[in-house]
């Protein structure tokens, strides 16, 4: 495995391997890498001649407030395991080679971006399509791997490259989980053990919605409110629990067709966020 530090050399060695006609697989992290990271480079490993993966914290994906430095970071493991798993080339930039002096250009999307976790992190989804594009503009991949415990970014970045005609297939991976259901997430390493007890009432919340829309529940308000009598009975607090169209991310009342649930909850300040697809 080859670790490039640079953008102008991963540019320079994707250009060189799209001549020789290979395959790339790419799959973007921030790095402190698990479980769910890995199966995704491992649906890139299937799939492509050339696995690139790369590590960087994007401080442009952060407020003010947020947790860009306290957010983990271990690189020798997770160059290690990256090793492991197959990846040809590691992509490690710096956020001062990423982001030039100066540096005033963004890429916005408007339709999906302005709910859900948009709703409480405004210049979030302005930094991801930002680096994610210039990612891909580096990286030159025929397709990426994205994971679906992130379901807005899912939805936001295929919606960036349709309308941007970025010729990259996006390619998702399911939700990897603990086995008691917790949704794996770089973040879980900072709860409390109380509050990792705790944790899981997302997903017995949205277990909880799959039930009742399995026995026949349209209610979005219904579903919603079964969710939040779960969670309220932890230390959690609610940023928001959301029935919306699976495509376009808009609020619905009735389930007529394919929505998800998606929530997010903090504890002491560690954001968690799960969902789930009902009617798929």
């Amino acid at each position: 495995m080859k670790i490039i530090r640079t953008p102008r050399e991963m540019q320079q060695a994707a250009q060189a391997l799209r001549r020789a006609g290979k395959t790339i697989g790419f799959v973007p992290t921030m790095g402190f890498l698990h479980e769910g990271h890995l199966s995704l480079i491992r649906i890139a490993r299937e799939r492509a001649d050339v696995l690139v993966a790369s590590i960087f914290v994007n401080p442009t994906q952060f407020g003010p407030g947020e947790d860009l430095d306290a957010y983990p970071r271990d690189f020798e493991r997770d160059e290690r395991l990256c090793c492991e798993e197959g990846v040809d080339l590691l992509f490690y930039p710096t956020p001062e080679t990423m982001y030039l002096e100066g540096h005033s250009t963004w890429v916005e999307e408007e339709a999906l971006s302005g709910m859900l976790c948009g709703a409480a992190r405004p210049v979030h989804f302005r930094g991801v399509c930002t680096v994610v594009t210039k990612l891909l503009n580096l990286v030159l991949p025929d397709f990426m791997v994205l994971g679906e415990k992130d379901a807005q970014q899912l939805r936001v970045l295929r919606r960036m490259v349709r309308n941007l005609n970025i010729p990259v297939d996006v390619v998702s991976g399911p939700t990897v989980r603990e086995a008691d259901g917790l949704a794996m997430s770089s973040r879980n390493k900072y709860l409390s053990p109380e509050e990792r007890k705790e944790a899981i009432c997302l997903f017995q919340g949205l277990g909880k919605a799959k039930e009742q829309f399995s026995a026949g529940e349209r209610s979005a308000d219904v579903l919603t409110a079964s969710v939040r009598d779960v969670i309220e009975k932890t230390s959690g607090t609610i940023d928001y629990i959301e029935v919306v169209d699976d495509e376009n991310l808009q609020r619905i009342k009735v389930l007529e067709k394919p929505a998800l649930i998606a929530l997010a909850v903090k504890f002491s300040g560690v954001r968690l966020i799960d969902n789930a697809v009902l009617g798929k």
